[in-house]
């Protein structure tokens, strides 16, 4: 990530805010309609433990040993204005919200980012014009990555910067998250949410046969008097 150009370590710290927020792409790429307005540098909030740092002025040894970052949301779909969902740190240095705004912050602030300044937003000096990550730099990003892990049984002609969304949804599931958590996380506010979670995933369904079989050992409640007692079910 060191030697990354900025145009490829903003892609890659957006591809992470995308996954662990399971954000839309309009909500962490450039905005396709105005209506909609990615994540700012304002918007973030960012802990040592509990004590809050500003986004702006914290030292960045302070800001590398953050603990816990959060988003607030203001015009995100679905997002109620004024909320703000967290995540803590994790034990990747890369795969990490915490890490990702903090190198966001550092790089924006870098190159004299105001506090309106997206999070994708990336140019090399604060003399140039600002750019920033779209959402077909995630595609191509996540598709040059499938490539690099052929068994993964995910065609680059499958993934888009969409399927974030939903990568992030299935891995909560994977770990046998509560739905309801999982519908939290997402704001998603109707059952929509189960459209993106699938039954191909190996840890979600691995132990359910198992599972079935001992639960298929039960016996019927006795119907009414003169019937007689329903016989044990044998699973063969």
């Amino acid at each position: 990530m060191q030697d990354a150009s900025p145009k490829m370590a903003a892609t890659a710290d957006m591809m992470w805010l995308g996954f662990f927020f399971l954000m839309r792409p309009g909500e962490y790429t450039a905005p396709r309609r105005a209506e909609s307005t990615p994540f700012r540098a304002t918007d973030t909030r960012i802990w040592i433990g509990s004590r809050s740092l500003n986004w702006h002025t914290a030292p960045p040894a302070d800001l590398a040993a953050a603990t816990f970052c959060a988003l607030e949301f203001t015009n995100q779909k679905n997002g109620v204005r004024g909320e703000v969902v967290g995540h803590g740190t994790t034990s990747s240095p890369t795969a990490n919200p915490v890490r990702a705004i903090e190198r966001r912050l550092l790089a924006l602030r870098a190159n004299g980012a105001q506090p309106n300044t997206p999070l994708c937003a990336y140019r090399s000096t604060p003399a140039e014009p600002w750019s920033y990550v779209t959402s077909a730099d995630i595609t191509a990003l996540l598709r040059a990555a499938c490539v690099l892990v052929p068994d993964s049984g995910i065609l680059p002609t499958e993934i888009s910067a969409q399927s974030l969304r939903a990568a992030g949804a299935m891995a909560l599931l994977c770990r046998f998250v509560d739905a309801n958590i999982i519908q939290l996380l997402g704001r998603w506010k109707s059952d929509t949410m189960l459209r993106y979670l699938h039954l191909q995933a190996q840890p979600v369904m691995s132990a359910f046969a198992q599972t079935m079989l001992a639960g298929g050992n039960y016996s019927l409640i006795p119907g009414p008097a003169g019937m007689p007692l329903p016989t044990t079910p044998t699973i063969v």
